[in-house]
Protein backbone atom coordinates (compact mmCIF):
# COMPACT_ATOMS: atom_id res chain seq x y z
CA UNK A 1 0.00 0.00 0.00
CA UNK A 2 2.96 2.42 0.80
CA UNK A 3 5.49 3.17 -1.86
CA UNK A 4 8.48 2.25 -2.05
CA UNK A 5 11.49 4.61 -0.40
CA UNK A 6 10.80 5.96 2.86
CA UNK A 7 13.06 9.08 4.81
CA UNK A 8 13.76 8.38 8.68
CA UNK A 9 12.29 11.83 10.61
CA UNK A 10 12.55 10.87 14.46
CA UNK A 11 11.99 8.27 16.64
CA UNK A 12 10.04 7.63 19.62
CA UNK A 13 10.53 5.37 22.04
CA UNK A 14 12.34 3.39 19.69
CA UNK A 15 9.41 3.53 17.20
CA UNK A 16 11.17 4.67 13.84
CA UNK A 17 8.89 7.55 12.28
CA UNK A 18 9.07 8.10 8.51
CA UNK A 19 7.42 9.91 5.47
CA UNK A 20 6.96 8.05 2.30
CA UNK A 21 7.80 9.99 -1.17
CA UNK A 22 4.39 10.47 -1.68
CA UNK A 23 4.46 12.50 1.09
CA UNK A 24 6.05 15.37 0.07
CA UNK A 25 3.49 15.77 -2.65
CA UNK A 26 0.46 16.35 0.03
CA UNK A 27 3.00 18.78 1.74
CA UNK A 28 3.82 21.06 -0.73
CA UNK A 29 0.07 21.25 -1.91
CA UNK A 30 -1.13 22.01 1.71
CA UNK A 31 1.54 24.72 2.11
CA UNK A 32 0.40 25.87 -1.44
CA UNK A 33 -3.29 26.03 -0.98
CA UNK A 34 -3.10 27.56 2.48
CA UNK A 35 -0.65 30.16 1.73
CA UNK A 36 -3.26 31.27 -0.74
CA UNK A 37 -6.13 30.95 2.09
CA UNK A 38 -4.11 32.67 4.58
CA UNK A 39 -3.11 35.76 2.22
CA UNK A 40 -6.65 36.67 0.96
CA UNK A 41 -7.60 36.20 5.12
CA UNK A 42 -4.94 38.70 5.92
CA UNK A 43 -4.94 40.89 2.34
CA UNK A 44 -1.79 40.23 1.71
CA UNK A 45 0.55 38.50 -1.11
CA UNK A 46 0.51 34.21 -0.37
CA UNK A 47 4.63 34.92 -0.89
CA UNK A 48 4.58 37.02 1.86
CA UNK A 49 6.36 36.22 5.53
CA UNK A 50 3.41 35.64 7.40
CA UNK A 51 0.89 34.23 5.09
CA UNK A 52 3.83 31.64 4.06
CA UNK A 53 4.34 30.80 7.83
CA UNK A 54 1.39 30.35 8.61
CA UNK A 55 0.84 27.72 6.30
CA UNK A 56 4.01 26.36 7.04
CA UNK A 57 3.04 26.03 10.67
CA UNK A 58 -0.50 24.20 9.64
CA UNK A 59 1.22 21.92 7.35
CA UNK A 60 3.57 21.11 10.33
CA UNK A 61 0.48 21.00 13.17
CA UNK A 62 -1.90 18.81 10.81
CA UNK A 63 1.12 16.33 10.36
CA UNK A 64 1.90 16.42 13.75
CA UNK A 65 -1.56 15.42 14.78
CA UNK A 66 -1.36 12.50 12.25
CA UNK A 67 1.91 11.25 14.07
CA UNK A 68 0.38 11.76 17.41
CA UNK A 69 -2.93 9.59 16.28
CA UNK A 70 -0.57 7.19 15.04
CA UNK A 71 1.24 6.74 18.41
CA UNK A 72 -1.82 6.79 20.01
CA UNK A 73 -2.61 3.25 18.03
CA UNK A 74 0.97 2.44 18.63
CA UNK A 75 1.13 3.30 22.43
CA UNK A 76 -2.03 1.13 22.91
CA UNK A 77 -0.51 -1.93 20.72
CA UNK A 78 2.57 -1.55 23.04
CA UNK A 79 0.69 -1.81 26.45
CA UNK A 80 -0.93 -4.95 25.17
CA UNK A 81 2.57 -6.65 24.24
CA UNK A 82 2.84 -5.89 20.11
CA UNK A 83 5.55 -4.30 18.94
CA UNK A 84 5.58 -1.97 16.79
CA UNK A 85 8.13 -1.62 13.89
CA UNK A 86 7.79 1.77 12.36
CA UNK A 87 5.06 4.66 11.46
CA UNK A 88 5.05 6.04 8.09
CA UNK A 89 3.09 9.12 6.57
CA UNK A 90 2.11 9.17 3.04
CA UNK A 91 -0.14 10.35 0.58
CA UNK A 92 -3.40 9.72 2.33
CA UNK A 93 -2.12 9.74 5.97
CA UNK A 94 -0.32 7.37 8.35
CA UNK A 95 -0.03 4.10 9.60
CA UNK A 96 1.31 1.92 12.59
CA UNK A 97 3.02 -1.56 11.65
CA UNK A 98 2.32 -3.83 14.16
CA UNK A 99 3.99 -6.93 14.84
CA UNK A 100 1.26 -9.11 14.81
CA UNK A 101 -2.51 -8.73 15.21
CA UNK A 102 -4.31 -8.38 18.13
CA UNK A 103 -5.32 -11.78 20.18
CA UNK A 104 -8.67 -10.52 21.41
CA UNK A 105 -11.81 -8.40 20.64
CA UNK A 106 -10.68 -6.31 23.81
CA UNK A 107 -7.03 -5.60 22.60
CA UNK A 108 -8.27 -4.45 18.74
CA UNK A 109 -11.28 -2.18 20.60
CA UNK A 110 -8.66 -0.79 22.37
CA UNK A 111 -5.92 0.03 19.75
CA UNK A 112 -8.12 0.81 16.98
CA UNK A 113 -9.88 3.47 19.60
CA UNK A 114 -6.73 5.06 20.51
CA UNK A 115 -5.85 6.83 17.52
CA UNK A 116 -9.17 8.74 17.75
CA UNK A 117 -9.18 9.39 21.28
CA UNK A 118 -6.02 11.44 20.24
CA UNK A 119 -7.58 13.50 17.43
CA UNK A 120 -10.35 14.15 19.35
CA UNK A 121 -8.09 15.58 21.85
CA UNK A 122 -6.55 17.55 19.67
CA UNK A 123 -9.44 18.92 18.24
CA UNK A 124 -10.98 19.84 21.80
CA UNK A 125 -6.95 21.45 22.65
CA UNK A 126 -7.34 23.44 19.60
CA UNK A 127 -10.55 24.86 20.12
CA UNK A 128 -9.90 26.06 24.04
CA UNK A 129 -6.69 27.50 22.74
CA UNK A 130 -8.48 28.98 19.72
CA UNK A 131 -10.96 30.40 22.02
CA UNK A 132 -7.95 32.10 25.01
CA UNK A 133 -6.24 33.65 22.13
CA UNK A 134 -8.90 35.31 19.89
CA UNK A 135 -11.87 35.41 21.94
CA UNK A 136 -15.30 33.40 21.69
CA UNK A 137 -16.77 35.59 18.84
CA UNK A 138 -13.86 35.85 16.78
CA UNK A 139 -12.78 31.98 16.94
CA UNK A 140 -16.13 30.70 16.56
CA UNK A 141 -16.49 32.95 13.31
CA UNK A 142 -13.36 31.44 12.68
CA UNK A 143 -14.41 27.78 12.62
CA UNK A 144 -17.43 28.16 11.16
CA UNK A 145 -15.85 29.29 8.26
CA UNK A 146 -12.81 26.87 8.07
CA UNK A 147 -15.51 24.42 8.53
CA UNK A 148 -17.18 25.68 5.17
CA UNK A 149 -13.34 25.90 3.33
CA UNK A 150 -13.81 29.62 3.30
CA UNK A 151 -11.54 31.50 4.71
CA UNK A 152 -12.53 36.17 5.19
CA UNK A 153 -10.65 39.40 6.02
CA UNK A 154 -10.43 40.89 9.66
CA UNK A 155 -9.86 37.27 11.16
CA UNK A 156 -6.20 36.96 12.64
CA UNK A 157 -3.97 34.67 11.46
CA UNK A 158 -3.66 33.00 14.35
CA UNK A 159 -7.39 32.21 14.71
CA UNK A 160 -7.59 31.37 11.45
CA UNK A 161 -4.32 28.69 11.72
CA UNK A 162 -6.21 27.21 15.38
CA UNK A 163 -9.61 26.93 13.91
CA UNK A 164 -8.68 25.03 10.75
CA UNK A 165 -6.56 22.71 12.50
CA UNK A 166 -9.45 22.06 14.64
CA UNK A 167 -11.90 21.65 11.78
CA UNK A 168 -9.44 19.27 9.70
CA UNK A 169 -8.60 17.29 12.65
CA UNK A 170 -12.18 16.83 13.36
CA UNK A 171 -12.90 15.43 9.38
CA UNK A 172 -10.23 13.19 10.25
CA UNK A 173 -12.07 11.96 13.15
CA UNK A 174 -15.43 11.81 11.90
CA UNK A 175 -13.54 10.04 8.11
CA UNK A 176 -11.78 7.59 10.41
CA UNK A 177 -14.99 6.42 12.21
CA UNK A 178 -16.79 5.34 9.36
CA UNK A 179 -16.88 1.59 9.68
CA UNK A 180 -14.88 1.04 6.74
CA UNK A 181 -12.29 -1.57 7.41
CA UNK A 182 -9.24 -1.03 7.59
CA UNK A 183 -10.05 2.30 8.83
CA UNK A 184 -10.26 3.04 12.73
CA UNK A 185 -14.03 2.61 12.62
CA UNK A 186 -13.69 -0.96 10.25
CA UNK A 187 -11.12 -1.75 13.25
CA UNK A 188 -13.93 -1.32 15.98
CA UNK A 189 -16.92 -2.53 14.35
CA UNK A 190 -14.42 -6.03 13.77
CA UNK A 191 -13.96 -6.11 17.61
CA UNK A 192 -17.51 -5.47 17.55
CA UNK A 193 -18.24 -8.48 16.03
CA UNK A 194 -15.15 -10.51 17.30
CA UNK A 195 -17.07 -10.12 20.78
CA UNK A 196 -20.45 -10.88 19.82
CA UNK A 197 -19.65 -13.86 18.37
CA UNK A 198 -16.20 -15.08 19.31
CA UNK A 199 -14.97 -15.66 16.15
CA UNK A 200 -12.32 -13.51 14.68
CA UNK A 201 -12.19 -14.96 11.05
CA UNK A 202 -16.07 -14.11 11.11
CA UNK A 203 -15.71 -10.68 12.18
CA UNK A 204 -12.52 -9.46 9.66
CA UNK A 205 -14.90 -11.16 6.88
CA UNK A 206 -17.83 -9.09 7.73
CA UNK A 207 -15.49 -6.29 8.49
CA UNK A 208 -13.58 -6.46 4.60
CA UNK A 209 -17.16 -6.60 3.37
CA UNK A 210 -18.22 -3.46 4.67
CA UNK A 211 -15.11 -1.53 4.17
CA UNK A 212 -15.67 -2.96 0.40
CA UNK A 213 -18.92 -0.98 -0.01
CA UNK A 214 -17.48 1.93 1.41
CA UNK A 215 -14.74 1.76 -0.81
CA UNK A 216 -17.37 1.53 -3.88
CA UNK A 217 -19.15 4.65 -2.60
CA UNK A 218 -16.48 6.68 -1.91
CA UNK A 219 -15.23 5.44 -5.60
CA UNK A 220 -18.61 6.44 -7.11
CA UNK A 221 -18.44 9.73 -4.85
CA UNK A 222 -15.32 10.27 -6.42
CA UNK A 223 -16.51 10.27 -10.29
CA UNK A 224 -19.60 12.57 -9.02
CA UNK A 225 -17.20 15.20 -8.37
CA UNK A 226 -15.18 14.72 -10.98
CA UNK A 227 -18.76 15.11 -13.50
CA UNK A 228 -19.44 18.30 -10.87
CA UNK A 229 -15.85 19.79 -12.04
CA UNK A 230 -14.10 19.20 -8.92
CA UNK A 231 -11.38 17.25 -10.74
CA UNK A 232 -8.95 17.51 -7.71
CA UNK A 233 -11.58 16.28 -4.93
CA UNK A 234 -13.01 13.19 -7.03
CA UNK A 235 -9.69 12.22 -7.84
CA UNK A 236 -8.75 12.12 -4.44
CA UNK A 237 -12.05 10.38 -2.80
CA UNK A 238 -11.86 7.99 -5.98
CA UNK A 239 -8.56 6.94 -4.75
CA UNK A 240 -9.26 6.70 -1.57
CA UNK A 241 -11.70 4.59 -2.78
CA UNK A 242 -9.46 2.20 -4.17
CA UNK A 243 -7.21 2.12 -1.48
CA UNK A 244 -9.39 0.51 0.80
CA UNK A 245 -11.14 -1.81 -1.26
CA UNK A 246 -7.70 -3.42 -2.12
CA UNK A 247 -6.76 -3.36 1.93
CA UNK A 248 -9.48 -4.86 2.65
CA UNK A 249 -10.20 -7.41 -0.11
CA UNK A 250 -6.29 -8.29 0.86
CA UNK A 251 -7.91 -8.60 4.39
CA UNK A 252 -10.90 -10.87 3.04
CA UNK A 253 -8.07 -13.16 1.08
CA UNK A 254 -6.14 -13.65 4.33
CA UNK A 255 -9.09 -14.17 6.65
CA UNK A 256 -9.47 -17.38 3.94
CA UNK A 257 -6.35 -18.73 4.72
CA UNK A 258 -6.01 -18.40 8.55
CA UNK A 259 -9.72 -20.00 8.31
CA UNK A 260 -8.12 -23.11 6.65
CA UNK A 261 -5.70 -23.06 9.81
CA UNK A 262 -7.93 -23.70 12.57
CA UNK A 263 -6.98 -23.92 16.01
CA UNK A 264 -3.41 -24.44 14.97
CA UNK A 265 -1.11 -22.99 17.60
CA UNK A 266 2.54 -22.03 17.68
CA UNK A 267 3.34 -24.97 20.35
CA UNK A 268 1.99 -27.42 17.35
CA UNK A 269 4.27 -26.45 14.85
CA UNK A 270 7.79 -24.98 15.95
CA UNK A 271 11.16 -26.38 17.26
CA UNK A 272 11.06 -27.55 20.69
CA UNK A 273 14.71 -27.96 21.10
CA UNK A 274 16.59 -24.58 19.93
CA UNK A 275 20.12 -23.89 20.34
CA UNK A 276 19.86 -21.09 22.68
CA UNK A 277 23.01 -19.16 24.80
CA UNK A 278 23.29 -18.51 28.47
CA UNK A 279 23.38 -15.20 29.29
CA UNK A 280 26.08 -15.80 32.03
CA UNK A 281 28.90 -17.31 29.01
CA UNK A 282 31.69 -14.41 27.93
CA UNK A 283 31.63 -12.99 24.66
CA UNK A 284 34.19 -14.87 23.49
CA UNK A 285 32.64 -18.15 24.45
CA UNK A 286 29.61 -17.56 22.32
CA UNK A 287 31.77 -16.75 19.33
CA UNK A 288 33.41 -20.11 19.68
CA UNK A 289 30.90 -22.22 20.70
CA UNK A 290 28.30 -21.35 19.29
CA UNK A 291 28.52 -18.90 15.93
CA UNK A 292 31.98 -20.45 14.64
CA UNK A 293 30.44 -23.55 15.37
CA UNK A 294 26.19 -22.91 14.06
CA UNK A 295 27.24 -20.42 11.78
CA UNK A 296 24.06 -18.64 12.57
CA UNK A 297 23.44 -15.25 12.77
CA UNK A 298 21.65 -14.94 15.65
CA UNK A 299 20.97 -16.96 18.80
CA UNK A 300 18.19 -17.14 22.00
CA UNK A 301 19.69 -16.47 24.97
CA UNK A 302 18.65 -17.46 28.45
CA UNK A 303 19.24 -17.28 31.95
CA UNK A 304 19.73 -19.66 34.71
CA UNK A 305 16.57 -20.45 34.55
CA UNK A 306 16.21 -20.61 30.47
CA UNK A 307 13.72 -17.64 30.62
CA UNK A 308 14.21 -15.67 27.32
CA UNK A 309 16.65 -12.65 27.49
CA UNK A 310 16.64 -11.84 23.85
CA UNK A 311 18.36 -12.26 21.14
CA UNK A 312 22.24 -11.90 20.30
CA UNK A 313 23.36 -11.06 16.81
CA UNK A 314 26.82 -12.29 15.46
CA UNK A 315 27.63 -8.38 14.39
CA UNK A 316 26.70 -6.92 17.30
CA UNK A 317 29.26 -9.96 18.79
CA UNK A 318 32.19 -9.03 16.48
CA UNK A 319 31.79 -5.13 17.41
CA UNK A 320 33.08 -6.07 20.82
CA UNK A 321 36.90 -5.35 20.76
CA UNK A 322 38.80 -8.73 21.16
CA UNK A 323 40.67 -7.60 24.73
CA UNK A 324 37.24 -6.95 26.09
CA UNK A 325 35.53 -10.68 24.85
CA UNK A 326 36.83 -12.56 27.43
CA UNK A 327 35.19 -10.02 30.09
CA UNK A 328 32.13 -8.63 28.58
CA UNK A 329 28.86 -11.13 28.96
CA UNK A 330 26.09 -12.14 26.49
CA UNK A 331 23.48 -10.47 28.42
CA UNK A 332 25.21 -7.43 28.12
CA UNK A 333 24.32 -7.27 24.57
CA UNK A 334 21.14 -8.82 23.95
CA UNK A 335 18.43 -7.45 21.77
CA UNK A 336 15.26 -7.19 24.56
CA UNK A 337 12.78 -6.00 21.83
CA UNK A 338 9.66 -7.42 23.23
CA UNK A 339 8.60 -7.80 18.91
CA UNK A 340 11.15 -10.49 18.85
CA UNK A 341 9.08 -13.60 20.90
CA UNK A 342 5.50 -14.70 21.32
CA UNK A 343 3.65 -16.94 23.63
CA UNK A 344 3.76 -20.96 22.33
CA UNK A 345 0.26 -20.49 22.52
CA UNK A 346 -0.43 -18.13 20.29
CA UNK A 347 -2.23 -18.71 17.17
CA UNK A 348 -0.66 -19.80 14.34
CA UNK A 349 -2.25 -17.10 12.05
CA UNK A 350 -1.68 -14.39 14.26
CA UNK A 351 1.85 -14.68 12.50
CA UNK A 352 0.83 -14.47 9.07
CA UNK A 353 1.80 -10.69 9.00
CA UNK A 354 4.40 -10.45 11.46
CA UNK A 355 7.25 -8.14 10.15
CA UNK A 356 9.95 -9.35 12.91
CA UNK A 357 8.79 -13.32 11.46
CA UNK A 358 9.60 -12.07 7.91
CA UNK A 359 12.37 -9.82 8.78
CA UNK A 360 14.34 -12.66 10.68
CA UNK A 361 13.06 -15.67 9.34
CA UNK A 362 12.21 -16.97 13.18
CA UNK A 363 10.70 -16.05 16.04
CA UNK A 364 11.17 -17.37 19.93
CA UNK A 365 8.15 -19.05 22.07
CA UNK A 366 8.41 -19.05 25.44
CA UNK A 367 5.71 -20.26 27.89
CA UNK A 368 3.59 -18.73 30.57
CA UNK A 369 6.70 -18.26 32.79
CA UNK A 370 8.91 -16.34 30.03
CA UNK A 371 10.91 -19.43 29.45
CA UNK A 372 11.90 -20.55 26.11
CA UNK A 373 10.28 -23.23 24.72
CA UNK A 374 10.64 -22.94 21.25
CA UNK A 375 11.80 -21.50 17.70
CA UNK A 376 8.98 -21.04 14.88
CA UNK A 377 10.25 -20.28 11.61
CA UNK A 378 8.84 -19.25 8.49
CA UNK A 379 9.06 -22.29 6.64
CA UNK A 380 7.17 -23.93 9.42
CA UNK A 381 4.60 -21.22 9.42
CA UNK A 382 4.41 -21.91 5.31
CA UNK A 383 4.27 -25.78 6.04
CA UNK A 384 1.47 -25.81 8.08
CA UNK A 385 -0.44 -23.27 5.94
CA UNK A 386 0.18 -25.90 2.72
CA UNK A 387 -0.88 -28.80 4.89
CA UNK A 388 -3.95 -27.26 6.03
CA UNK A 389 -4.84 -26.25 2.37
CA UNK A 390 -4.54 -29.50 0.81
CA UNK A 391 -6.43 -31.33 3.56
CA UNK A 392 -9.35 -29.08 3.05
CA UNK A 393 -9.06 -29.20 -0.99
Amino acid sequence: MLGGGSFTLFHVRGIRISVDWSWFLILFFLILTMSQAYGDALGQSSTAAEPFGLAVASAVGFFGSIVLHELGHAFSALRNGIGISSIQLWIFGGVARMDRETDSPGTEFEVAVAGPLVTLAIVVASTLVGFAVAGVGEFGHALRLALEFHTESGISGIASMLAWLAAINALVLVFNLLPAFPMDGGRIARAIVWWRTGDRNRATRYAANLGRVFAYLFIGGGLVLLASGDIFGGVWLALIGMVINGAARGAAMQTALTSRIGDVRVADVMDREPVAIPGEISIEKALDEYFLRYRWPWFPVVDAAHRFLGLLERDRADEVPEVSRASSHVSDLVDHDIGLFIRDDTPLDSLLANQNLRRLGALMAVDDDGRLSGVITVEQVGRALRDATAGSS
